[in-house]
């Protein structure tokens, strides 16, 4: 960041009066830029006991598969968030159940959330982001073109839960180097 969002002028990075992090600030009107992780929201949608994901039309991993998720956006909450990217990603109106998943990937400032969603029906269809939009049964899953690790590390907790027949909130700390 060069400019403040506020007045225009030029921004420092220091550490303001009262932080303990440095943050940009603009000496010209006092406003200091905080920077704060964004939080990727989506769901694992089931049908019939098959889990719908969306094949990636844009980058970061085009072509790879994924669970229908993306960052939120200001003034809607979580389960919103997740509702609108299922929607935009695989065209499902889903039925949103438990949070799931709780991925923290800090070295991209990331937060990766994921709600259990059931599909009343079996009508979905690709979004503007998605290539293709398919149900898998648990053996057909494409665990070698998975884009995320986050999407991956939520899949086979699902597959494990669904086995042992009791659902759980998993919590994951994704470290560098590790494909997110």
């Amino acid at each position: 960041m060069r400019y403040c969002s506020n007045c225009g002028r030029e921004v420092d990075r220091k550490v303001p009066a009262g932080d303990t992090l440095p943050r940009f600030v603009c000496e010209s009107c006092g406003t200091v830029h905080y920077q704060n992780p964004k939080m990727v929201v989506g769901t694992l949608p089931v049908f019939e006991n098959r889990i719908l994901l969306a094949r990636r039309a844009i980058e970061p991993r085009r072509g790879l598969w994924t669970l229908p998720a993306g960052f939120m956006e200001n003034n809607e909450t979580t389960g919103e968030a997740a509702l609108r990217e299922t929607r935009e990603e695989v065209g499902a109106e889903v039925e949103l159940g438990m949070l799931f998943s709780l991925v923290n990937i800090a070295h991209i400032s990331q937060v990766h959330m994921f709600y259990l969603a059931r599909m009343s029906s079996e009508a979905f269809a690709p979004g503007v982001e998605s290539l293709e939009a398919r149900l898998f049964a648990e053996e057909d899953l494409p665990w070698n073109e998975m884009a995320f690790r986050s999407s991956t590390l939520t899949l086979r907790h699902f597959l494990d839960d669904r086995r042992a027949r009791q659902f759980r909130v998993h919590l994951e700390d994704l470290a560098a180097g590790s494909r997110h």
